[in-house]
C-alpha cells in the first residue's frame, strides 16, 4: 500500500471508523463496538511489535495480508483463542479495510490483498442440552430460605422460559415485565433487535413475588451490593445450581453448563413440544433460520422417532451395488 498520501493516517482512519462510520452512520450497538476496539488494542500493539514500529507511526500498509495473518495466527497459538474469536477478529479487521476502502481508494490494491484473507472453517459441535429431568432438578436446587436462593431460582425460571442469551437476562429491567395483562417481558437482543416473550404463569407468579420484595433497585436481576448482576455472576450462580442439582440429579455432573445450555434447553424442548421451527427462531433472536436448524440436530428423540417411522429393510431382498470396472477406473484416476 502507498502511505503517501497525507489523509492515509491511521489514527486518523480509525478514529473515524469508529466515531464517524460504526455510531454515526451504522449505529451498532456498543456491545459490537466494544469487540471492534478490543480486536485493535490486541492488533496494533502485537504489529508494531512485529515490524518494530511504533505504534504511533503505523500506517493503513502496515494492515498487510502477511501481518494479518500472523496476527491470526498469535491468537491461536499464544493466546489459545478458539477459531470463533480468530474469525471475529478478522471480521472486525475487514470492516475496518472496507471503510477505509471507500475513503482511501488509492490504496484499494493492498486492501484488496488484505481483504482476501479467509475465515477458517470451524468444527460444528452439538449443542449442549438439558433433557425435562435435568432442567427440573436444576430449577428446584437453589435454597429458597435465602435471598441469593430465591433470586437464583426467579433467574433460572426466566432464563429457562424465555431462552435469553446472558446479556439480554442481566439487562432486563421492572418496565420491561407486564405482569398484570399480557404476562410478557421485554426483551434487548444483538444488533438492537427486540422481541417480546411471553411467561409462563409460574414464572409470572415468581417473577412478582421476587420484585415486590426487591422494590428498590429497576434492575430485576442484581447482587447482594444491589448492583446489576454481571455475564461471570450469571455463570457463578448457575454453576453453584448445578453442585447442588447433582444430589438429586447425578447426570448434571458430565455437563459443560453456560448459560447459553439453558437457552439451547428452551430451544430443544420447544421443538420438541411441537412448536414450528420459524416461532422458536422468533421467540429466540435469531435472524436467520438456518440458526435453529441446529436443534434438530441435537435432539436424539426426534430422530428416534423418525427411524420408527419408517418401515423396516427388507435385508434379504435387498441387492448389494456392485460398482463396474468403468467407475472403478474412473475412482482410481481422481
Amino acid at each position: 500500500m502507498n502511505s503517501s498520501n497525507s489523509y492515509n493516517d491511521l489514527s486518523r482512519l480509525l478514529q473515524l471508523f469508529f466515531k464517524s462510520y460504526l455510531i454515526g452512520q451504522r449505529r451498532l450497538s456498543e456491545h459490537t463496538i466494544l469487540a471492534y476496539r478490543d480486536t485493535f488494542r490486541m492488533f496494533l500493539p502485537y504489529v508494531a511489535r512485529l515490524i518494530d514500529k511504533k505504534i504511533s507511526l503505523l500506517s493503513l500498509a502496515d494492515l498487510s495480508a502477511s501481518n494479518i495473518i500472523a496476527f491470526l495466527g498469535y491468537l491461536e497459538e499464544e493466546r489459545g483463542n478458539s477459531i470463533a474469536t480468530r474469525n471475529a477478529r478478522l471480521a472486525a479487521l475487514r470492516a475496518f479495510l472496507n471503510y477505509a476502502a471507500t475513503e482511501v481508494p488509492d490504496e484499494l490494491p493492498g486492501i484488496t490483498k488484505a481483504l482476501a484473507v479467509p475465515q477458517k472453517r470451524k468444527n460444528r459441535s452439538l449443542v449442549e442440552c438439558l433433557d425435562r429431568t435435568e432442567i427440573d432438578a436444576l430449577l428446584a436446587s437453589p435454597d429458597k430460605t435465602t435471598w441469593s436462593g430465591r433470586r437464583d431460582s426467579v433467574l433460572l425460571m426466566t432464563m429457562y422460559n424465555t431462552g435469553a442469551r446472558v446479556s439480554e437476562i442481566i439487562n432486563v429491567n421492572k418496565r420491561d415485565l407486564d405482569l398484570q395483562r399480557q404476562h410478557t417481558i421485554h426483551l434487548y437482543g444483538k444488533g438492537r433487535k427486540e422481541r417480546i416473550i411471553p411467561l409462563w404463569p409460574e414464572t409470572v407468579a415468581a417473577l412478582k413475588e421476587w420484585i415486590n420484595s426487591n422494590s428498590l433497585t429497576e434492575a430485576v436481576f442484581t447482587n447482594r451490593f444491589a448492583d446489576r448482576l454481571t455475564r461471570s455472576g450469571v455463570r457463578q450462580r448457575l454453576a453453584c445450581a448445578c453442585r447442588k442439582a447433582i444430589k438429586n440429579c447425578p447426570s448434571l455432573a458430565s455437563r459443560h453448563l453456560s448459560p447459553h445450555s439453558i437457552r439451547h434447553t428452551t430451544a430443544l424442548h420447544l421443538l420438541q413440544a411441537g412448536v414450528d421451527l420459524s416461532v422458536i427462531a422468533l421467540w429466540l433472536g435469531h435472524e436467520q433460520i438456518e440458526t435453529t436448524h441446529q436443534y434438530m440436530e441435537a435432539s436424539l428423540t426426534m430422530k428416534k422417532s423418525a427411524l420408527e417411522s419408517l418401515e423396516p429393510i427388507d435385508v434379504k431382498s435387498a441387492k448389494r451395488y456392485q460398482p463396474t470396472e468403468k467407475i472403478l477406473a474412473f475412482l482410481e484416476a481422481l
